[in-house]
């Protein structure tokens, strides 16, 4: 083990490298996921130190990317308080990934910051880096990204969370697409079918209010609550659905054709059901009837039952059971494709004339009552 002033200091290199050899190792499997396609991993030589890169030669005309950028956010606490690392990118790469279908692109590469307390000064966390680089790869697949890069930082004090190994994880995600494929808005038109895909939890957004509704009822300790077969931490940390592979197949990535038509994408996050279907439809002024969504998931119905949540603010605050909308003229071609990918789809309403979002609630407040939201 290392003895110099920085290891002193609450940072020892040698632990350090060994994290970042098993997030490389981890990121290298991921190479894959790219191969022979835009965004294929270059890498003249082979260490986590090492450059990494991408071909930008002869890119068609009318090419275009973009960067995201987004965080697993404070769901990470609830992996520190229940123990499980291995989903928490789900999470993270739902995020930075899903947020490029919106706009019709494919996401291709990412790069991950993880944020930490400390490492220690010796290897008695390197199990839960490992639980993190597991769930890295995994997610990646999903996603059909590579990660090109990351970094590890400690951040002593800075960083705060739940147990002896706080951490924050955030990370970009470049994406690629066709001029013809970008979506503008105002592809959107009266008439067109809405498309559900199921969310099985919360995602990453909600959560202080998630966090502060167990704490209230339950105490500090409200991971360990007994909930259905398991308990509420467990129930909680449900990890997000990715869904970028499944919709660049319907839509059709930057080398590749659709298999269906689309004319916009909701990624239901931040705001919930409300926020972003108004932000989907305020180019076109059109509005949306949905009268058929998914119920939420049980901890969200739970969550919303104890912390007795309106249901207009709970959908506009969480998923409550959709994490993406789709907007579609061939609703039964996206319902085919949908069952041959096992994603749990449903046609759960219309576009209309009116600017306005009409949600027949399927929450625990009035089952069936119409929560009406203007597009502004």
């Amino acid at each position: 083990m290392s003895g110099d002033a920085y290891a002193k200091a609450g940072v020892d290199v040698e632990i350090e490298a060994e994290a970042s050899r098993i997030m490389y190792e981890a990121s290298k499997r991921t190479f894959e996921n790219r191969k022979g396609k835009i965004g294929e991993v270059i890498t003249p030589f082979d260490d986590f130190s090492g450059v990494k890169m991408v071909s930008a030669e002869n890119l068609p005309e009318g090419t275009f990317f973009s960067i995201g950028f987004d965080t697993a956010g404070t769901k990470v606490e609830v992996a520190q308080r229940v123990g499980k690392h291995d989903t928490i990118a789900f999470d993270l790469l739902a995020m930075v990934c899903d947020d490029a279908l919106m706009r019709g692109g494919e996401p291709v590469l990412v790069g991950t910051n993880l944020d930490l307390k400390s490492l220690g000064t010796d290897d008695r966390f390197l199990p839960i880096v490992r639980e993190l680089a597991e769930g890295y790869v995994a997610a990646a697949e999903a996603a059909n990204v590579s990660i090109i890069n990351g970094e590890i930082v400690q951040m002593g004090e800075m960083v705060r969370g739940f147990g002896d190994f706080p951490y924050h994880w955030g990370a970009a995600c470049m994406w690629f697409a066709r001029r013809e494929k970008i979506l503008k808005g105002d592809e959107i038109k009266a008439g067109d079918a809405i498309v559900a895909l199921r969310e099985n939890g919360f995602r990453c957004n909600g959560w202080s209010l998630v966090r502060k509704i167990f704490e209230e009822v339950h105490g500090k300790e409200w991971h360990t609550t007994p909930f259905e077969s398991s308990t509420l931490g467990l129930a909680a940390l449900t990890p997000s659905v990715i869904y970028s592979r499944f919709v660049v197949g319907l839509h059709g990535g930057f080398d590749s054709e659709g298999t269906c038509e689309l004319h916009g994408v909701a990624h239901i996050t931040g705001g919930g059901v409300r926020e972003k279907m108004i932000r989907m439809l305020r180019p076109s002024k059109l509005g949306a009837e949905l009268t058929d969504l998914f119920e939420p998931a049980a901890v969200v119905a739970y969550c919303q039952k104890i912390g007795k949540v309106s249901d207009a603010d709970a959908y506009s605050a969480w998923n409550m059971g959709q994490g993406m909308i789709l907007v579609t003229p061939e609703p039964e071609k996206v319902l085919a494709e949908a069952k041959r990918a096992g994603v749990e789809a449903k046609v759960a309403g219309k576009i209309i004339a009116d600017p306005k979002i009409v949600i027949v609630s399927r929450g625990i407040e009035v089952v069936g009552q119409s929560l009406v939201f203007r597009v502004e």
